[in-house]
């Protein structure tokens, strides 16, 4: 059975900043004092298109997007308690890590990072995260 996101407690976020949803699904969901941010992709958000060739661009679009769905949920990433990294290889973690630090700054949620065999339009990395909204 589908939720009822048109309970005040439970609200869908959506931003033109940062792609539109390529399925079934919210860029994010408001419920209460949590923001849960569905998986970025690096897709440039004005084309729809793969942002990048390399894992520390890819690594860079998919951060931007995220920090754009957090905004329009009412945070910055300052606010992120936790992450979780899906790779294509484990291979790019070390590059992937250099993005990611420079991104979130002295700021350190808590994080998974996962090889994964496939990804959404075969990109190098998906990033989600759930927010603090307090």
């Amino acid at each position: 059975m589908p939720i009822d996101v048109s309970n005040t407690a439970i609200t869908a976020v959506s931003t033109d900043k940062a792609p539109s949803a390529i399925g079934p699904y919210s860029q994010a969901i408001k419920a209460g004092n949590v923001l849960y941010c569905s998986g970025c992709i690096p897709l440039d958000p004005e084309t729809m298109q793969i942002a990048g060739s390399t894992i520390e661009e890819q690594t860079d679009r998919a951060l931007k997007n995220l920090a754009a769905v957090v905004q329009a949920g009412g945070a910055d990433l300052s606010k992120v308690v936790k992450t979780t990294v899906f790779l294509k290889s484990m291979d790019d973690f070390v590059k992937m890590n250099e993005v990611y630090a420079r991104a979130f700054g002295s700021h350190k949620p808590a994080r998974s990072a996962v090889e994964v065999s496939r990804l959404p339009k075969d990109v190098l990395v998906e990033i989600e995260a759930i927010v603090s909204l307090q």
